[in-house]
């Protein structure tokens, strides 16, 4: 537990005993209840209890439900009739989603091939991965596993592509790298999905795996979690899921189980 320490001036002017109120222990952090099995852990022991605790009393959506679902989570906080795209950061209109030019839609950044889930209620349909993208853009991206270099994406700056990799923007690399993690803990094939891991290769195909995992490792201590993923971690958890990505509260949990 944080305390908060004493400058050298601060204490020699103390000379008189501390009062109970300034000796208090500070509040217990927010998301210590929620986390209380997992606080302590390492290796498999924390990720089998992070595991059970994201599992937990959760909610499904149904893949129509995503819809509404996201143009609340990924608001544009600048204008809060639009949707900020994930892999370039355009501000679009909510109400176009669909499937045209010019639409966003939903973007499985855990590929549903990788994993063969498709859009079913549980790893299709859970918003901790799922972002809106442009249409145009989600295609590009296709399957592919994430990983650095590549060719310059002309409609989406900032990314880079090659026949087997995706590398985001620098904006999106963290976010990207806790939603992989997320689901490799979250999905461990007790389910009826498969066992979802990340691992350290590209060009996974079919396989339930996403890497590559020292770049994601990488990316995720490049990147630190931001406000708008923060607000987007609290709202899955208070309005639709009630469950949380542990690698934006705790990022120190990611090194902790893979590192």
């Amino acid at each position: 537990m944080k305390r908060t320490l004493l400058t050298g001036a601060l204490t020699a002017a103390l000379i008189a005993p501390l009062s109970l109120a300034a000796t208090a222990e500070p509040a217990v952090a927010a998301d210590d209840a929620y986390y209380a099995d997992a606080l302590g852990l390492t290796g498999e022991p924390l990720r089998d209890a992070l595991h059970d605790i994201i599992s937990t009393g959760t909610t499904t959506l149904t893949y129509s439900q995503v819809w509404d679902a996201l143009k609340n989570t990924d608001q544009d906080p600048a204008n809060v009739a639009n949707v900020r795209l994930f892999y370039t950061g355009q501000s679009r209109d909510a109400d176009l989603n669909g499937g045209d030019v010019g639409d966003w839609n939903r973007e499985h950044v855990w590929a549903q091939s990788h994993g063969d889930f498709g859009t079913s209620p549980g790893p299709g349909t859970d918003i901790h991965h799922l972002r809106p993208t442009d249409v145009r853009v989600n295609s590009t991206r296709g399957n592919k596993d994430f990983d650095d270099g590549g060719s310059p994406v002309s409609i989406a700056p900032g990314n880079y592509t090659d026949a087997d990799s995706w590398e985001p923007r620098d904006q999106d690399k963290g976010d990207v790298a806790r939603m992989l993690f997320y689901m490799a803990v979250r999905y461990e094939g007790g389910d009826g999905f498969a066992d979802l891991e990340v691992n350290d290769a590209v060009n996974n195909g079919g396989s339930p795996y996403m890497g590559r995992l020292s770049t994601l490792l990488e990316w995720h201590a490049e990147d630190p979690p931001d406000a708008f993923e923060e607000r987007r971690n609290e709202l899955i958890y208070d309005t639709y899921q009630h469950n949380r990505n542990p690698f934006i509260d705790h990022p120190e949990w990611a090194d902790a189980i893979w590192g």
